[in-house]
């Protein structure tokens, strides 16, 4: 409890804008995240319980869960979105996983890795900027992700050994890129078994967004950084959105101060609202509305991992 006389909190101001206008999924991943539930099985139940609701037959996830994708059908967006769910909640494991697993094998593209949008999305809304093909190619956007979560938590299955082998020549090849790729590798790189292999990758990596200014270091002069192509207006991406944790193999990338900046920027970022903001181009109202709870539970476990006073 906070005084009368003082304000509110970040943790409380955000508590306040979940409950006004989060889906259940997201009030229950905050009360276990952040309301004394880390660790406690109800509240874990409570979170898996809520992701169920977005599961599809063929064991792949669907159902809006990523918001960007409206519609029934299951796509691997959707189903990675669930596995960093099960993850964060120390449930990426057994059969569940297990039938995850099966679905990504169905959806694979011929080199064995996964589209960013699978044709079933056809007939469905999405946002714009996610273009339906008839034969997609293998993206690591939608496949680093994944594969280095199914590593961390030391799942073995079939399909991982030709989607590790894609993710390393994607990522080792990587030259002209964007944040969002960027962000895909590192997700890839720190939880990929080969550790020397994956420090190599990741400083050259740190090289190309200095050298492509891909993160925003002066949070203060966002003029000096240029967004990608087809991102929208505004759409920078800082220390923080790459080394998510101080563990992340990207955090060597930047200077203690650089990541200072970063940390008071993402802090400054909470709105009157309680809620972050999102940065990326907003298509329908509905998606928005989904989002920012999505962001404002990813904003305050960023800031918790930096030891920054949330409560």
């Amino acid at each position: 409890m906070h005084s009368p006389d003082a304000a509110p909190s970040p943790l409380a101001r955000a508590e306040h804008f979940v409950w006004l206008t989060a889906r259940i999924l997201e009030q229950r991943r905050f009360a276990y995240h952040f309301l004394d539930g880390a660790g406690d099985t109800p509240a874990a139940d409570a979170v898996e319980t809520a992701l169920t609701s977005y599961a599809t037959a063929d064991g792949g996830y669907g159902y809006a869960l990523e918001p960007d994708l409206r519609g029934p059908v299951s796509q691997p967006l959707h189903t990675g979105h669930a596995l960093r769910v099960l993850d964060s909640i120390r449930r990426c494991g057994g059969q569940r996983v297990e039938r995850v697993c099966r679905y990504l094998t169905s959806v694979s593209t011929p080199e064995g890795a996964l589209p960013a949008i699978h044709p079933s999305q056809r007939g469905y809304p999405s946002a714009p900027f996610v273009p339906i093909v008839d034969d997609p190619p293998s993206e690591l956007l939608a496949t680093g992700p994944v594969v280095g979560l199914l590593h961390r938590n030391e799942v073995w299955h079939a399909w991982l050994f030709r989607a590790t082998d894609f993710c390393w020549a994607a990522v080792e090849s990587l030259e002209k890129t964007h944040p969002y790729e960027i962000e895909a590798a590192v997700a890839f790189l720190d939880g990929a078994p080969d550790r020397p292999r994956a420090q190599a990758a990741a400083d050259r990596l740190g090289r190309l967004v200095r050298e492509q200014r891909l993160a925003a270091l002066d949070p203060e002069n966002l003029d000096a950084y240029p967004v990608a192509p087809g991102y929208a207006a505004g759409e920078h991406h800082f220390p923080h959105d790459y080394a998510k944790v101080p563990e992340s193999l990207a955090r060597a990338w930047f200077t203690d101060e650089e990541m200072q900046r970063s940390l008071d920027f993402l802090t400054r970022e909470q709105r009157e609202d309680g809620g972050w903001p999102i940065r990326w181009r907003q298509w329908a109202p509905g998606t928005a509305l989904e989002a920012r709870p999505i962001v404002t539970i990813e904003a305050l476990r960023t800031l918790r991992a930096y030891g920054r006073t949330i409560a």
